[in-house]
């Protein structure tokens, strides 16, 4: 008898019938909380960095900066991320010219 496996792939997922023959492992992530308050959350993180200084802070004094997001196939959050992030480099002194914004495409 076959085992249904049911995989998020595309905007329905994929069901994948796997005979009982064969020897499958499934690895899946573990749930992550949903957040009450992501932007909340946006602006705590920016504010307070992971083995460096806040962003404004880091930003300061920088010529240029780079920020690197996923495209459309990946479900990032991208429209909740880039807004707080153009910002603090804008109150960093950086120009909105100084700022490129690199969208990875294809198979990151």
């Amino acid at each position: 008898m076959a085992t249904d496996i049911h995989l998020n792939y595309g905007k329905k997922g994929f069901t994948l019938q796997a005979d009982e023959d064969w020897d499958v492992t499934l690895i899946k992530k573990t749930e992550m909380p949903v957040l009450s308050e992501p932007s909340q959350a946006v602006n705590d993180t920016l504010s307070c960095g992971v083995g460096a200084d806040a962003l404004l802070k880091e930003a300061r004094g920088s010529q240029s900066a780079c920020i690197l997001i996923c495209d459309i196939t990946r479900p990032a959050p991208n429209s909740l991320i880039l807004p707080p992030i153009l910002k603090t480099l804008l109150q960093a002194g950086l120009s909105k010219e100084a700022i490129k914004i690199l969208v990875a495409t294809g198979l990151h």
